[in-house]
């Protein structure tokens, strides 16, 4: 049996590891089926403190793995996909059939931008096509993007973005937005931000879904801003959710003790490497300080 397990290995699980392997705890991290997290589709990360010149995504999540595996963590490349968390010691079973215990457990799972499905969503991730405006917005100065979506999400995104880009086209499929009335509002008095209705883009053109009519819109830069799904099917039933599907927490202790959630899957605000990192970090302090209070 583990004093900690660790599901996730972006920046929050990374952070977690590695202020609970120096505290000698020997964490074992569920990698999953994406080691690194969002961050390693992201090719250049400039806004994590400490490198000017900014980081490779993979770079920095590998480089994080690294550091906690100097102090004693290990590496698991499973995902978990059932848990009973009903006593001690909490149960998970993974994707490989195998089972495993422990003391406590700090979920940072993540939460998945939602897609298109677009062929070239994928291949084009970091080259032109992002899901967060924040984390990429300054690559695109003076330069036409667009934002697809209608929700507050997309209004969000679109409105950050005007602060680099030299035009903002928000494509929507409907002809009203889903969008709280003050963003819309915002977005609507906004002169760099135009709205084309009705519309879904296939590849680089753009089609009217009333009047089946397609023309290219010439961009630099594809926002995706319909969501993010927060990856927490293991735990539904089991652990507190808003309707959204993020778990809910008090700083990163969920009801139930022993187990804490870090990062993006219950954060569904700033979303950002570095408030990931900084509330796995919050996660391994409150893990050790439970361990420390059960005598562990």
């Amino acid at each position: 049996m583990r004093d900690v397990v660790i599901i996730g290995s972006g920046c929050a699980g990374l952070s977690a590891a590695i202020y609970t392997a120096r505290a000698n705890l020997k964490p074992l991290v569920f990698s999953g089926s994406q080691p690194g997290g969002q961050l390693i589709t992201t090719t250049d990360v400039e806004n994590y403190p400490g490198f000017a010149e900014g980081i490779n995504g993979f770079e920095l999540t590998e480089n994080m793995k690294k550091q906690a595996a100097r102090f004693g963590a290990e590496y698991i490349m499973e995902t978990v996909t059932e848990v009973d968390f009903s006593d001690q010691p909490l149960k998970m079973k993974t994707d490989a059939g195998n089972e495993y215990e422990s003391c406590t457990v700090i979920i940072a799972t993540g939460a998945t931008a939602r897609y298109l499905g677009l062929e070239s969503e994928q291949k084009l991730m970091g080259k032109g096509v992002s899901a967060c405006a924040t984390c990429d917005g300054a690559f695109y100065r003076d330069v036409p993007v667009c934002v697809v979506g209608g929700g507050d999400s997309a209004l969000e995104e679109a409105l950050f973005l005007t602060r680099f880009a030299s035009k903002v086209t928000v494509i929507h499929r409907r002809d009203a937005l889903r969008a709280s009335k003050v963003m819309a509002d915002r977005a609507m008095w906004n002169e760099k931000i135009e709205f084309l209705w009705d519309s879904v883009v296939t590849g680089a053109r753009v089609k009217n879904v009333k009047t089946e009519k397609e023309h290219i819109l010439p961009v630099e830069g594809f926002f995706l801003g319909i969501g993010h799904t927060p990856n927490t099917d293991a735990f539904k039933g089991v652990l507190e959710m808003e309707d959204t599907g993020y778990l809910v927490t008090e700083n990163t202790k969920t009801e139930i003790p022993g187990v804490f959630a870090a990062g993006d899957v219950q954060d569904s605000v700033y979303r950002q490497a570095v408030t990931a990192a900084g509330s796995g970090c919050m996660a391994a302090l409150e893990a050790e300080k439970y361990l420390e209070e059960q005598d562990r």
